[in-house]
C-alpha cells in the first residue's frame, strides 16, 4: 500500500461540530507525513458552521504551515436537484478548494435521474473540485452517469472513510463505494480517498477504504492521495 501524501477533505472546529483548531489540524497532518491538506469547512446552510466573513478572510491563512501544503476551502452542500449550491458565487473566489456534497437534511430531492441530472450539473461547474462522499446513500444516484460526468469534468468523486463508520449508519456506503470503484476504474477515472476529518485523529485515516481499493484491485496510479502534482494539475488549482 502506497502512502498517501494528501487529504483534501476535513474539518476545524470552525464548522461547528468538530475538535481541533486549523494549526492542530495543520500540525497533526505533518506529522503524519503529508504534503497537503485540505481544511474544509462546511457551507452555511448547517448549523453551528463558520460565517461566510470566515471564507473572506481566509487570506490571512499562511498557505505553507509545519511543512505542509494547506488548501483553504469549503465543502458547500447540494441543495436541490437543479444542482444549486449554498456558497454564494462571490465567495467561492476567496476558496482555494470547492468540495460539494449532498448531506440529506439540506437537500431536497427527487428521483434517481433527477437526483443525478442535479449531481453532473455540479459536477460540470467550473468551480467545484470535488464531489464529497456520493456513495453514502443520502440520495439515490446513477454512479456510471457521475464516473463519465466526472471524467469529462476533471472533478474528482471521493471515496468517504467516515461514512463507512459503524456509528453513521450508511448501510448502503459500503456497496455504494465499490460500484464508484469498480467504475472509475473501468472507465479509467481517477478518484480521491477523503477521511472527512473532523478531529486530528482521523487525519489520513482510509483505513476502512483500503479494504475496498484491495477487493475491486484498484490501480494505484488512479488513487489522487499519493500523486500530490497530478493532483493539482488534474484540478488546475
Amino acid at each position: 500500500m502506497m502512502k498517501p501524501l494528501i487529504d483534501a477533505h476535513t474539518h476545524t472546529v470552525a464548522s461547528g461540530h468538530a475538535y481541533s483548531s486549523l494549526q492542530e489540524m495543520a500540525k497533526a497532518a505533518s506529522e503524519k507525513g503529508l504534503q497537503v491538506l485540505g481544511i474544509t469547512e462546511h457551507g452555511p446552510s448547517v448549523p453551528g458552521t463558520c460565517p461566510l466573513l470566515y471564507f473572506k478572510n481566509m487570506f490571512v491563512v499562511p498557505r505553507q504551515m509545519y511543512g505542509i501544503r494547506l488548501l483553504m476551502g469549503c465543502e458547500v452542500n447540494i441543495l436541490d436537484t437543479d444542482g444549486s449550491i449554498d456558497m454564494p458565487d462571490d465567495f467561492i473566489g476567496y476558496l482555494d478548494i470547492v468540495i460539494a456534497g449532498i448531506h440529506a437534511a439540506w437537500y431536497k430531492g427527487g428521483t434517481k435521474d433527477e437526483n443525478t441530472e442535479g449531481m453532473i450539473k455540479v459536477i460540470r461547474n467550473p468551480k467545484v473540485h470535488m464531489i464529497s462522499h456520493p456513495g453514502d446513500g443520502s440520495a439515490d444516484l446513477d454512479f456510471e452517469k457521475l464516473v463519465l460526468a466526472a471524467k469529462e469534468a476533471h472533478t474528482l468523486l471521493e471515496i468517504n472513510n467516515h461514512s463507512l463508520a459503524p456509528q453513521r449508519k450508511k448501510t448502503v456506503a459500503r456497496d455504494n463505494n465499490l460500484e464508484i470503484l469498480r467504475l472509475c476504474k473501468k472507465y479509467g477515472v481517477p478518484t480521491i480517498l477523503g477521511s472527512d476529518a473532523h478531529i486530528t485523529f482521523q487525519i489520513a485515516d482510509y483505513e476502512r477504504l483500503y479494504p475496498l481499493l484491495a477487493e475491486t484491485e484498484f490501480p494505484d496510479e488512479l488513487v489522487m492521495n499519493y500523486w500530490p502534482e497530478k493532483f493539482f494539475d488534474y484540478l488546475g488549482i
